[in-house]
């Protein structure tokens, strides 16, 4: 075996514990900093006195096609995921009425009201080409609106994709690169996964592998800055000889001024991100019937969509309630981000009386920010992202910006921490 490091990784969240749990099955001395006083990161759960599952803070679910995490979960003997395939559907308006229209399958796609058959045809034949070919160069030098109009067809993107790239990413829609459109058609399945007993289930079970390999879980611990003493790294006075930041790109920033050079650092201040802000409704009955998951495909409603999770999860987890999402992405000055959970329910109310026909009650409303939620994926971007090294040796980056050009989720971020422990290991 190679010599023994002591390690010590920044933020636990699934990149951090992927990463934690994979160097101490290979024998290393691995300290794990938390500011928070769980694990789990973004997909942290909360739980009510009446229901039988926690539930996460944002709206979480697994692909079919996720096997890095549902390898590394089958690896650690946790068995309990199940898959099935709820309904994803827009809403889009006709007149003075909306209309939900199906469009989670290729069926769904070809009955699509607002594309003549040419139209159809045609854009067709390039979303199978994105779905079954690999990423090519050509789509980090168009944007995704640009890539559209030319090879899909102008009604493509302005009928099927414009808001959602709008209600997505904001002002910065036009920017973002074909490679983030070609990632989307390409990873998407109908089956989605879900954790029996939600995320923080396996979020839990992971903390105690951890604690049996001896990990040293520093929960509740800011990092609050680091140095460098000849080849090692000094966290909060304890000497590292590796180091494994999975922060947020401008966190680290900050977090490492005294050990990455600033030039380097630098091209982190370019990079651009917009902030989640997600309203959970518990509510007596659910405001959609058989969607799970609507976009909202219409300027007029200023909200980027309904997440309606017990039409994925079964009610009598939560008390027989029923449980629905609203998100957004918005810049951090937005006025929204700035409201209670009771006044956005009131800016809300007039737009869902709008588009939803069922009548419910609202028992309980949550409110949750998750910062730097969303890179803009433009050309800045790809320039300026982070990779796993650092100028310095020793000092590694696993974050959720590598996961580009995918959207976040935890699939990835076990795919990162298992990267960056074989470099690590590999350079050791």
């Amino acid at each position: 075996m190679r010599e023994k490091l002591k390690v010590a990784i920044l933020g636990g969240g699934f990149t951090g514990m992927t990463a934690a749990y994979d160097l101490a099955k290979a024998g290393h001395q691995v300290t794990l900093f938390e500011k928070a006083e769980v694990l789990g990161g973004l997909a942290v759960g909360f739980r009510e006195p009446h229901w039988d599952w926690p539930l996460e803070r944002a709206y979480h679910h697994l692909f079919a096609n996720d096997t890095d995490i549902i390898s590394f979960v089958s690896e650690i003997g946790f068995n309990k995921i199940f898959f099935n395939s709820p309904r994803t559907d827009s809403l889009y308006k006709e007149g003075r009425n909306y209309r939900i229209i199906p469009v989670d399958s290729p069926q769904g796609f070809l009955q699509f009201p607002y594309l003549s058959p040419r139209e159809k045809l045609q854009a067709g034949i390039i979303l199978a080409l994105l779905k079954f070919l690999p990423c090519l160069p050509l789509y980090e030098h168009m944007t995704a609106e640009d890539f559209s109009r030319k090879y899909m067809g102008e009604a493509m993107w302005n009928k099927f994709f414009k808001e959602l790239f709008r209600k997505k990413y904001g002002k910065y829609a036009g920017n973002i690169l074909a490679s983030f459109l070609w990632a989307r058609i390409h990873k998407r399945t109908k089956k989605l996964g879900y954790v029996e007993g939600g995320f923080q289930s396996l979020i839990d079970y992971i903390g105690s592998a951890l604690e049996q390999l001896g990990v040293i879980l520093e929960l509740g611990t800011a990092v609050g800055g680091i140095r460098r003493q000849e080849n090692h790294f000094i966290i909060n006075g304890e000497k590292f000889d590796r180091v494994i930041s999975t922060l947020p790109s401008p966190i680290l920033a900050m977090t490492a001024a005294k050990v990455l050079p600033q030039n380097y650092l630098n091209r982190f201040s370019k990079l651009q991100y917009l902030h989640a802000l997600v309203l959970i409704l518990e509510t007596d009955k659910p405001l959609l019937d058989g969607t799970y998951w609507l976009n909202i495909v219409t300027p007029e409603i200023p909200i980027m969509f309904i997440g309606q999770h017990t039409n994925f999860v079964d009610k009598k987890h939560y008390g027989g309630n029923h449980i629905a999402y609203i998100g957004y992405y918005l810049e951090r000055d937005d006025p929204l981000m700035t409201m209670t959970a009771p006044q956005l329910l009131k800016h809300l109310n007039p737009y869902l009386k709008k588009i939803l026909k069922n009548q419910y009650k609202v028992i309980n409303t949550y409110l949750f920010h998750g910062p730097f939620a969303q890179p803009i994926f433009d050309k800045d971007f790809v320039k300026n992202k982070p990779d796993f090294k650092t100028p310095v040796a020793g000092f590694y980056i696993a974050n959720l910006d590598m996961t580009y050009p995918y959207d976040r989720g935890t699939n990835y971020a076990v795919k990162l921490g298992r990267e960056v422990v074989k470099l690590l290991i590999q350079e050791a």
